[in-house]
């Protein structure tokens, strides 16, 4: 009989599986048990039984990993005829209900068909977790993070064009790389010739018909300060590799000026080379200001962090009374996240979610989101009674020489010295992203540099008691093997040994990392989507080993 698509469990068990194969056999659907496995097989997108073997093993201890082998098989036939797309029940089987209240089970499931022939290319796995995965297929690369509690259901798939997808002709190309020329013998000097008659002009040649303009040459980077050795290489290379318009890496320890090294460029109609003074949005990393800003004010008793948030607020009021600044700090509180993030200008708490803010996820579970840190916004600017720009200039940004930082509260605010942001049209593209930026300060309202990133890094916990700071960078939220928990504001690997805040955007992605035992810190900037998490463990590896 024919074989009906089906999709792996979350958790696929090669014994369940040898288990509803001989349930078939004796069943008589199938005439041997090679039989009944291989159609086991085919049923869900593999080959032949060895082959489901394979990719079982190699799913193993990876649920996010699962999951996107189960995509690919599932869609990858969504371009032939008689395709089925799957039901609400199956997408639910491999989605979390919180990613699918964002976009509907079909709607996604249409989105995902589009790319069917791209989920045929041979897909490369670039890191693998038990709650996150990052792969490669077809020129993109993928994202992909499941939720920390059974069964384990997708919470996060992003995918972003690299290089080779990138067909845009003002992306810059990098160096040739020569190989080394022989020395030639020196050749004995010739005699002086007589000069020669001057020669009849040739008559002017019929004009070519103009040729596409290539591609310009990468400029060559900008340095400041002693940039560790391998920094330079790592970094020109993902840039060439990820299709980066710009890049840049920026480092340094305490108590020493930050070093910066940039490449590409920060404007490409113009073929402006990115410096080391450029600014850049910093989804994410913003939050850092905005957790120091919350913990100055616990340190001076004008917040606690134990008491519940409305006691605090004024303009709004979080739905759930028992919520805390604590749960705020840690993603613990169940904010929803405002819907709408980027817009032609800044705007309040109360316009983007009304008077009374939806918590409609549990309190307690770790979720990461951006509602928790635009209440935090609200609440500084409630208890300092001036603007959220205002008081964080006042309480972080001034006090740590951040001069070259920025909040701006339109696009025309974002003034000279800044990058232009670009996303990735379908046809490979980049289009530039002008006329909006974050409508939300505390969770991605900022706009600095590499220097100024590093001096947040090494210099926060400067701005707060001992004690306070410590706290900041103790597990409060507990993480899942190969995943993140969090302190106060920050995320923290399991390993122990590092924090970190980071962030994708429409227009950017930014991370600043710090080694916890000595907040040496780590800046990675570019003004396009994209994920830079391989780039920077290895540069991380490169740099911290010392």
């Amino acid at each position: 009989m024919p074989a009906e698509p089906r999709s792996l469990p979350s958790r696929p068990s090669l014994r369940y599986l040898r288990l509803e194969a001989k349930r078939r056999l004796s069943a008589t659907e199938f005439a041997t048990l090679h039989d009944a496995q291989a159609a086991v097989a085919r049923e869900h997108g593999l080959p032949s039984w060895a082959a489901l073997k394979q990719r079982i093993q190699a799913d193993t201890g990876s649920h996010a990993l699962a999951h996107l082998h189960w995509l690919i098989a599932r869609f990858s036939a969504a371009d032939a005829p008689g395709w089925i797309a799957p039901d609400g029940d199956e997408m639910r089987a491999h989605f979390d209900d919180r990613f699918l209240a964002v976009i509907l089970p079909g709607d996604l499931a249409a989105q995902i068909a589009t790319v069917a022939a791209e989920l045929r290319g041979e897909l490369t796995v670039l890191a693998r977790a038990p709650l996150r995965a990052q792969v490669q297929l077809a020129g993109v690369r993928y994202f992909a993070a499941a939720a920390d509690a059974p069964p384990h259901r997708l919470l996060s798939l992003q995918g972003f064009p690299v290089a080779e997808r990138i067909t845009d002709p003002r992306l810059p190309l990098p160096p040739p790389q020569r190989e080394p020329q022989p020395q030639r013998e020196p050749q004995p000097q010739r005699e002086p010739q007589p000069q020669r008659e001057p020669q009849p002009q040739r008559e002017p040649q019929p004009q070519r018909e103009p040729q596409p303009r290539p591609s310009p040459m990468q400029p060559p980077p900008r340095t400041q300060g002693p940039v560790p050795g391998q920094v330079a290489g790592l970094a020109a290379e993902a840039a060439a590799e990820l299709g980066l318009p710009a890049l840049v890496v920026a480092g340094g320890d305490p108590g020493r000026a930050p070093w910066v090294f940039a490449t590409g460029l920060a404007d490409l109609d113009r073929s402006e080379a990115v410096g080391t003074g450029h600014r850049f949005p910093v989804p994410g990393v913003t939050a850092l200001v905005t957790v120091t800003a919350v913990l100055r004010l616990v340190a001076t008793a004008q917040l606690s962090l134990d008491t519940g948030v409305n006691e605090f607020l004024q303009e709004v009021r979080l739905e759930n009374d028992a919520v805390t600044v604590r749960d705020l700090l840690c993603h613990t509180g169940g904010v929803d996240s405002p819907a709408e993030l980027y817009g032609d200008g800044v705007r309040d708490l109360l316009a983007l979610c009304g008077p009374v803010v939806p918590c409609g996820g549990p309190r307690g579970e770790f979720l990461p989101g951006n509602g928790s840190y635009a209440v935090l916004g609200q609440l500084i600017a409630d208890v300092t009674r001036i603007s959220f720009a205002r008081a964080v200039r006042h309480l972080v940004l001034d006090p740590l020489g951040m001069s070259d930082s920025r909040l701006p509260a339109r696009p025309d605010d974002i003034g000279a010295g800044a990058v232009s942001s670009y996303s990735v049209a379908p046809d490979g593209t980049f289009v530039s992203f002008r006329d909006q930026i974050c409508t939300v300060q505390a969770v991605g309202g900022l706009w600095s540099t590499g220097a100024d990133l590093v001096r947040l890094g090494t210099g926060w916990s400067s701005l707060l008691p001992a004690a306070l700071a410590r706290e900041a960078l103790t597990m409060q939220a507990q993480s899942r093997p190969g995943g993140y928990g969090a302190g106060l504001g920050w995320l923290l690997p399991d390993r122990g040994d590092s924090a970190l805040h980071s962030g994708i955007g429409l227009d950017s992605a930014a991370s600043l990392l710090i080694r916890v035992r000595d907040h040496r810190t780590h800046v990675l900037l570019t003004n396009r989507p994209m994920t830079l998490d391989s780039l920077g463990d290895r540069l991380w590896r490169s740099w911290t080993n010392n």
